[in-house]
């Protein structure tokens, strides 16, 4: 005999479903509403209104659905847009192309920090993006909804923190690669002095 686990939502279903859908907007790629109704909800939970868990839980798959929906509409739309006839054709392209090896070599960041219509448009592969996207999701629900949870509101400002430091270490971690790069290319160049 099969057991069947039925999860039970403590509180008003529509909570959990105006927390699913702002989740989706969010990672669709419209700024805010996600963590707007996920520090909302996580508040609610800390005074017993609705389930932790399963405000996680609801945030957790309206991001990966809306993650989803955008890396399908950059990778269809965006992308054929950046490659098309018209103005600055080969600086798009160019954009592009240098796009496609930035997710190539700092997916998960990017995945994470960048909305999901961009990884699509730079043509992240399902079997790469679908993943990072999952995993993504999953530390934001848990770092929003918990932070509010255990502290209120002033999550924003932890999670705000979190995030500038995160894309100022990005952007250090970019241009270190750049410099040890170029040291590279330019030590194979340089003529070497051989003595006899």
């Amino acid at each position: 005999m099969l057991a069947v686990a039925h999860h039970h939502f403590h509180g008003a279903h529509l909570d959990y479903v105006g927390v699913a859908l702002a989740a989706f907007a969010s990672w669709v790629g419209i700024t805010g509403p996600g963590e707007a109704a996920l520090i909302a909800a996580g508040i609610a939970a800390a005074r017993g209104k609705v389930d932790l868990e399963s405000v996680i839980a609801v945030a957790w798959a309206g991001g990966i659905a809306g993650g989803t929906v955008g890396w399908l509409l950059g990778l269809k739309g965006g992308r054929a847009l950046l490659i098309a006839d018209g103005p600055l054709r080969r600086t798009r392209r160019r954009v592009l192309r240098s796009g496609e090896r930035f997710y190539a070599k700092y997916g998960p960041l990017a995945v994470y920090f960048a909305p999901s219509w961009m990884a699509g448009i730079h043509g992240m592969r399902a079997r790469r993006f679908l993943p990072l996207n999952a995993v993504a999701c999953a530390i934001w629900a848990l770092l929003i909804g918990v932070g509010a949870y255990l502290i209120g509101p002033g999550v924003t400002d932890l999670v705000g923190d979190i995030g500038t430091y995160g894309i100022i270490a990005l952007v250090v971690l970019g241009a270190s690669l750049a410099l040890l790069s170029r040291r590279r290319r330019r030590r194979r160049h340089r003529p070497q002095d051989w003595k006899a």
